[in-house]
């Protein structure tokens, strides 16, 4: 019995630790979806992130109309990935607005003149708070925003040809 008992916490050890690897090789879910799914848009005001774009506000997604929000940066590859499909998405009449995050104003600029400017507003999140209040684990993301300002879908990663359809019929459902 004393042979168990001595035992007895290295055993409890080992089924802890066994446990705690087979969780991390087999996550729940491999992303992080957005908490704000179905919630308002939280308040925000954003100043430029280039001087030819107006600046971006919580109060020009409640328009009436849905709009497409993609957070972005031009330090970002899947965004330069993705610009071709976002300007896909403006050719469709679909608005897009922008959400730079951590970059410089000459970045943004260069970036838009290298890949396409598909954006009505862009503004600058430089410490990335609106980022953070969107519930957004990384770049690019982008949401649909209904004209309440309901923020109705989360689109995680870039967006490619593929994936297009889906955004298109998910702004549709945003009406």
């Amino acid at each position: 019995m004393r042979r168990v008992i001595i035992w007895a916490p290295l055993a409890v050890f080992a089924l802890f630790l066994t446990m705690f690897a087979a969780t991390l090789r087999n996550p729940v879910s491999p992303t992080i979806v957005s908490q704000m799914i179905g919630k308002p848009m939280p308040d925000f005001a954003l100043q430029p992130a280039v001087a030819n774009h107006p600046p971006l506000s919580a109060t020009d997604l409640r328009t009436g109309q849905p709009h497409l929000v993609n957070v972005f940066a031009s330090w970002c590859i899947p965004c330069k990935v993705e610009a071709p499909q976002l300007m896909a998405l403006k050719r469709r009449g679909i608005p897009v607005q922008g959400v730079a995050i951590r970059d410089r104003s000459e970045d943004v600029a260069q970036f838009l003149a290298d890949s396409g400017d598909p954006f009505d507003r862009i503004g600058s999140d430089p410490t990335s708070r609106v980022q953070f209040m969107l519930g957004s684990s990384g770049v690019p993301e982008t949401y649909v925003v209904d004209g309440h300002g309901v923020i109705r879908h989360q689109h995680i990663g870039d967006i490619r040809p593929e994936d297009l359809d889906g955004v298109v019929a998910a702004y549709e459902a945003a009406k």
